[in-house]
């Protein structure tokens, strides 16, 4: 037990120091100064039955200042409850609406309507691939584009504020952006001298030459963890890529009870472990291991290993604060942090029995399988 809790000791320590500032918060959108000639922008906002949502984000899309030549497509992606009419009801000022049949042989759902939209987005010089359910600021786009013209980046990418309203959206959502922050240390993603690369589905504004010399995304096209592979493709292509947080773009999609976050989640956890039995063994030990061992050995441990215990379960807390402040929840939440990551374990178990059972990928009616 000294072992098991003085590991997890080191670990926490290991990660607080030496892991890209994981827990830092404060990567915000660079500032930058506006350009001789703004470029030509075109949002792509794939959108598979979310004639519901619409009204309340395309509106702040085509409301968007930005100085230039800047439209909007929207893929209908096979929808059966009048997403396109939704769309036009908002006004046709901007907008362009092409449809979709679905994913071709071989390729995911998401990324086959993103494709479509980049087939009718030629005269972009910048691509701004965005969610149905994200509502953007007026000067959002605007921003975007000086921060990447700025410091030549190919790729910048910003995680929308999700929400918050509910007590399990409050309990298990910062922890979300929390443990992606683990995997994806956004100080890494924005160093040209790592290889990690990220991105955030939501808000991805990419220069169009750069996505076309990567190979397109024809080149990530069964990917269903998109955005990680998307970050990935535009980095490994040699180019500049920044990733960070902010509070002014923002995710309207509810998620009022438990089952839907742990639809959520365990949609793509199996599939970040690569579908792979080996690497969930690891990584549900790991988990265990690190947010688990720490608070165990407080409560049943013998006093040197409730010291180490106790070392392991602030530093991972004192983490944890900053996501917590980030989102404006109360701080005594921290210490409940390795509850969640029990959830999050069980939800990544769950992933894997549902891609067992063929139903892996779940999304608006299909599954990993039927979008191949």
């Amino acid at each position: 037990m000294v072992i098991v809790t003085g590991v997890a000791a080191l670990a926490w320590l290991y990660l607080l120091l030496a892991h890209g500032g994981f827990w830092r918060t404060a990567w915000r959108l660079p500032a930058g100064g506006a350009p001789e000639r703004w470029p030509a922008v075109v949002a792509v906002v794939p959108a598979r039955d979310e004639a519901d949502i619409l009204p309340e984000t395309l509106p702040t899309l085509l409301g968007q200042d930005y100085p230039g030549p800047f439209r909007v497509v929207l893929v209908d992606d096979a929808s059966t409850d009048g997403t396109a009419e939704a769309a036009l009801a908002v006004g046709t000022g901007r907008l362009d609406i092409v449809r979709s049949e679905g994913p071709p042989p071989g390729w995911a759902g998401k990324v086959a309507a993103m494709a479509t939209g980049v087939g009718a987005a030629s005269d972009g010089e910048y691509l701004l691939f965005t969610d149905a359910d994200i509502a953007h600021p007026p000067d959002g786009v605007r921003k975007l584009v000086a921060a990447a013209l700025a410091d030549d980046r190919a790729l910048v990418s910003q995680m929308a504020l999700l929400r918050t309203e509910t007590v399990w959206e409050r309990l298990i959502v910062p922890a979300f952006v929390y443990f992606f922050s683990l995997l994806y240390p956004f100080g890494k993603v924005n160093d040209p001298r790592s290889r990690v690369g990220a991105a955030a589905g939501g808000c991805m504004l990419v220069r169009q030459e750069a996505l076309a010399a990567a190979g397109g995304l024809a080149a990530i096209k069964d990917a269903l963890i998109d955005d990680v592979a998307f970050g990935r493709l535009i980095k490994r292509g040699g180019h500049r890529t920044w990733l960070g947080l902010t509070t002014s773009i923002t995710s309207r999609r509810p998620y009022p009870r438990l089952a839907d976050l742990w639809t959520m989640v365990a949609r793509s956890a199996y599939t970040q472990l690569r579908k792979s039995p080996l690497l969930l063994t690891g990584c549900v030990l790991g988990l265990l291991l690190i947010f688990v061992a720490p608070p165990l050995a407080v409560v049943v441990g013998p006093t040197d290993v409730r010291l180490l215990g106790l070392l392991g379960w602030v530093v991972m807390a004192g983490t944890y604060l900053p996501m917590l402040r980030f989102y404006r929840l109360p701080v005594w939440l921290a210490p409940a942090l390795p509850v969640v990551a029990v959830l999050y374990t069980a939800m990544t178990v769950d992933s894997a029995r549902r891609h067992w059972l063929g139903r892996g990928g779940a999304w608006k009616g299909r599954t990993a399988k039927t979008c191949q």
